[in-house]
C-alpha cells in the first residue's frame, strides 16, 4: 500500500507508489491517479530513507488482478458506484521509469543525525548518477519547479549560465541547459525537415552571444541567421542575430558584391588563391568525381609551383594546347598541361582530367588572384577579439562552395587557434587565452559521412580541438550519415522528431537507456518538442521548446549581463 506522507511545501502531491523493478532496466511504480494525469516523458520524483531519485517515465502498462477483470466490462451489469468500486480494485496502471540521478538529501533537519550530516557535507550533496533502487512503496511524484531547477539549474543563478532552452510538458517548469558545459563539448541539433531546428539553433545562438560564453562562426548557408527573415510556416519576420546585436555580430557575404536577404554584409570574402592547399581539393573528391590518381597529382603540383603558387599555375596551363615542332608534328605546348605532366613524370590524361574536373573551383567568382582584403584573416580577428561571425554564402550556395570554403577556413581556425593555445601553456597569461568558439556546421552529413570525415577539419575539431577551445554545433536531418566516430564526440545532443528508425538510433547512440528512449524520440511532436540529451543536461528530458518569438527577445534582453568568461573554472572542468 503506498505511503500516505504528506507532500513537503513546495512539492506535488503523490501520483504512486515503487512496486518492483531492477537498477540495469526499470522500476515499476503503480498508479493511484487516473493514468491521463501522467504522460510518457514525465520527470518524476521519488523519496526513499534520505535519498531522492529522480527519473523519466518511459512506459504507462495497464494491469489487473486477474485478467477476467479487464476483459469484462462490469459497469454494463454492475451499478455505477460497485464498478468503479470494483476497477479501483482490480484495475490498474503501472509506469516504467528510467531511473537517472539520486541525491543524498539527509536526515530530517533539526535531528541529531542532521547536524552530523551537515558536517559531513558542509557544502551539500549534489546530483549523482543512479547506483541502487529506492525501497518497496516508496512515494512517487511528479517533480516540481523545485525539483526541475535542482537537477537542471535555477534560471535566476549562475550569471547566464543557465539558459531556458524549454519547460516540462505537463506543468511548464523551466528547464535550463548549462551553456557553459555546452560549449566545452562538441553538440547537435537533429530532426526532420520543418521541426524548428534553425529557430532552436537560433536560440542558442542568441543565448551564448547575450551571455558572453564564447565566440561564434555561422556557416550560413541557407541565410537564415544574419539578417531578419520570413517564417514559411506563419509568414511572419524572423529577427535575425545581426538585428539584435548589431555591434557583436558581422554578417559577411560570399563574393565580390554580394548581398544577403536584399541587405548589404559588414564586409565581404573573397579568398586568394595562394591560401588553397591540396588538402582542400582532395575533399571535393566525390563532388567533382576526382580518381584515385588525384594525389599524386597534386603533390606533383606543389612539387613544381610550391604551396602558395600551385593553384594559380596549374590553373594558367592550357590543356590539349599544342605547337608544331621543327618536323611539322603537332605536339605538346611548352604551357599545356600534358607537357608539365611529361616533365614530372605524371600520365598526361589523368592531369589533363584533374585540371577539366577543376574547373569549377577555377570558375568560382569568388577566388581570386589577389583580392582587395585578407578576408580569412579579418574573420579570424573578429572571433579573437570577442565578436561573432555569420558567413552568409548568398548566391554561392551551391555543395561545392560550401564544402571548400567551410573546410578551407576551419582549416586556418585550426591553426590559429592551436598556435594561441600552445602559446598560452608554454607561458600562462590570462591576456593570451584563447576565446572560446563554437563553429555552427548546417548539413552538417555533407561533410562528416563516412568517406568525408577522415579529410575534413571538423572531424579533427570534433575529436581533438576541444582542447584547443574550439567546439562544433552541427545541425542535421539526417543524423545516421554522420560517421559513427563524430557522433560519439557530440556532448549535448537536442532532438526534435525523427521518423527513420536508423537516425533514431544514431541520435542515442552511446547513451545510458537508449531503448527506452527511442520510442520517446520517435512520439515527440513534430513542431516545439525536443529530447534533451547527453553533457550539457544531467539526464535526457523531453520538453516543450521555447518560442523563438518577441517574448523570447524580451525575456532574454531585458536582463543586463556583462558577465566574462570563467575561463579558470572552464580549464578545470575540461582538466586544461
Amino acid at each position: 500500500m503506498a505511503q500516505n506522507n504528506p507532500s513537503s511545501p513546495g512539492e506535488n502531491p503523490e501520483i504512486g507508489y515503487i512496486v518492483g523493478g531492477s537498477l540495469k532496466d526499470s522500476l515499476n511504480a503503480r498508479l493511484t491517479v487516473p493514468a491521463y494525469d501522467v504522460q510518457e516523458g514525465s520527470f518524476v520524483v521519488t523519496r526513499s530513507g534520505d535519498w531522492q531519485f529522480y527519473g523519466l517515465v518511459t512506459n504507462l502498462v495497464l494491469g489487473s488482478t486477474n485478467p477476467r477483470f479487464a476483459d469484462e466490462q462490469s459497469e454494463e451489469r454492475l451499478p455505477g458506484n460497485l464498478a468503479k468500486l470494483l476497477h479501483c480494485q482490480t484495475l490498474f496502471t503501472n509506469l516504467e521509469i528510467l531511473p537517472a540521478l539520486m541525491l543524498d538529501r539527509g536526515p530530517e533537519p533539526g535531528s541529531p543525525a542532521y547536524e552530523t550530516w551537515m558536517e559531513a557535507n558542509p557544502n551539500g550533496s549534489h546530483p549523482l548518477p543512479v547506483k541502487t533502487v529506492p525501497a518497496h512503496h516508496s512515494p512517487v511524484r511528479l517533480a516540481a519547479e523545485g525539483d526541475v531547477a535542482e537537477i537542471f539549474g535555477d534560471p535566476a543563478e549562475g550569471d547566464g549560465r543557465n539558459f531556458i532552452i524549454g519547460h516540462t510538458r505537463e506543468q511548464g517548469h523551466p528547464v535550463c541547459i548549462d551553456l557553459e558545459k555546452f560549449v566545452q563539448r562538441s553538440s547537435g541539433v537533429f530532426g526532420s525537415t520543418g521541426t524548428g531546428k534553425s529557430f532552436l539553433t537560433r536560440l542558442l545562438l542568441a543565448g551564448l552571444i547575450h551571455y558572453n560564453k564564447s565566440s561564434l562562426l555561422v556557416f550560413d548557408m541557407h541565410n537564415e541567421y544574419g539578417f531578419d527573415d520570413i517564417s514559411s510556416d506563419t509568414n511572419t519576420k524572423v529577427p535575425g542575430l545581426r538585428s539584435k546585436f548589431p555591434t557583436l555580430v558581422r554578417v559577411v557575404g560570399l563574393g565580390a558584391s554580394a548581398a544577403v536577404r536584399g541587405r548589404t554584409p559588414d564586409y565581404t570574402l573573397e579568398i586568394a588563391e595562394k591560401d588553397i592547399r591540396p588538402e582542400d581539393i582532395e575533399l571535393l573528391t566525390r563532388e567533382l568525381n576526382l580518381k584515385e590518381t588525384t594525389p599524386t597529382t597534386l603533390d606533383a603540383l606543389i612539387r613544381s609551383f610550391g604551396e602558395e603558387h600551385w593553384f594559380h599555375e596549374f590553373r594558367e596551363l592550357r590543356p590539349g594546347a599544342t605547337d608544331e615542332n621543327d618536323e611539322g608534328k603537332k605536339v605538346p605546348a611548352e604551357d599545356s598541361v600534358e607537357a608539365w605532366a611529361a616533365r614530372e613524370g605524371i600520365h598526361p590524361a589523368a592531369a589533363a582530367g584533374l585540371h577539366s574536373k577543376m574547373t569549377r573551383v577555377f570558375n568560382r567568382p569568388f577566388i581570386l588572384e589577389q583580392p582587395a582584403s585578407d578576408g580569412l584573416g579579418e574573420i579570424i580577428k573578429s572571433l579573437e577579439a570577442g565578436q561573432h561571425v555569420v558567413l552568409s554564402f548568398g548566391k554561392n550556395e551551391s555543395d561545392l562552395d560550401y564544402l571548400l570554403v567551410t573546410n578551407l577556413l576551419t582549416r586556418r581556425i585550426r591553426e590559429a587557434w592551436e598556435k594561441k593555445t600552445n602559446t598560452f601553456r608554454s607561458s600562462p597569461d590570462k591576456a593570451s587565452e584563447p576565446r572560446p568558439l563554437v563553429i555552427v556546421v548546417e548539413e552538417a552529413h555533407k561533410m562528416l559521412n563516412r568517406e568525408m570525415a577522415s579529410q575534413t577539419t571538423f572531424s579533427t575539431i570534433a575529436r581533438e580541438m576541444r582542447k584547443y577551445y574550439v567546439t562544433l554545433l552541427v545541425i542535421d536531418q539526417r543524423p545516421s550519415q554522420i560517421y559513427d566516430e563524430v557522433m560519439s564526440q557530440l556532448g549535448t545532443r537536442i532532438s526534435g522528431w525523427l521518423g527513420d528508425d536508423l537516425d533514431i538510433q544514431a541520435v542515442l547512440s552511446g547513451l545510458a537507456g537508449k531503448d527506452s528512449l527511442r520510442g520517446m524520440l520517435s512520439r515527440l511532436q513534430p513542431k516545439e518538442e525536443v529530447l534533451l540529451l547527453g553533457w550539457g543536461v544531467p539526464m535526457p528530458l523531453p520538453v516543450h521548446s521555447r518560442r523563438y518569438d518577441e517574448r523570447f527577445w524580451k525575456e532574454l534582453l531585458g536582463k543586463i549581463s556583462n558577465t566574462p568568461i570563467d575561463v579558470e573554472k572552464t580549464n578545470n572542468e575540461l582538466s586544461f
